[in-house]
């Protein structure tokens, strides 16, 4: 089996790492920060603010089950692509909308999908997501893996 990854912030970890191990052909789903400066982010340094991570979710997938696309559509249903630096209740760059692409087919992907959920008329607002070349995923701490599925669901936006 072929195996590839995508990385993808949008707002709280928790829930947005449960709907992706929800579609058939993920074979993994890890949280984590991504996109900041600071090395070997924790938590709380995350969320204090100023390391320019957000929680993210690194997605592995079977491509011969599941295409990349479709990770894409499921991006923009689990969350609002249209606030700057929020999810629901959620607030601050850690919680912002991104695409971290792997290589330039990623890339390309992801501009003509946002451009076409944004020309689609489904949104009041403009997308926001941003697009950025991904850097080091930082694993986040193991109480974070599968929350739900660990603690029994809980309250997030997705």
């Amino acid at each position: 089996m072929k195996q590839e990854k995508a990385l993808f912030a949008a707002g709280c970890f928790w829930g947005v790492e449960e709907a992706f191990r929800k579609i058939p052909g993920v074979v993994d789903v890890a949280v984590g920060y991504t996109g900041g400066h600071l090395e070997s982010p924790t938590y709380k340094s995350v969320c204090g603010g100023g390391t320019g991570h957000a929680e993210a979710v690194e997605v592995v997938f079977d491509p011969g089950k599941v295409a990349y696309e479709k990770l894409l559509d499921a991006f923009w249903e689990m969350h609002d692509p249209t606030t700057m630096n929020r999810q629901g209740p959620d607030m601050g760059a850690q919680y912002r909308s991104a695409i971290f692409y792997l290589n330039d087919d990623q890339k390309r992907a992801a501009e003509v999908s946002k451009d076409a959920l944004d020309r689609s008329g489904k949104l009041k607002n403009p997308v926001v997501t941003e697009i950025t070349k991904a850097g080091p995923f930082w694993r986040a701490e193991e109480y974070h893996q599968r929350y739900f599925e660990k603690n029994g669901g809980g309250m997030c936006h997705v």
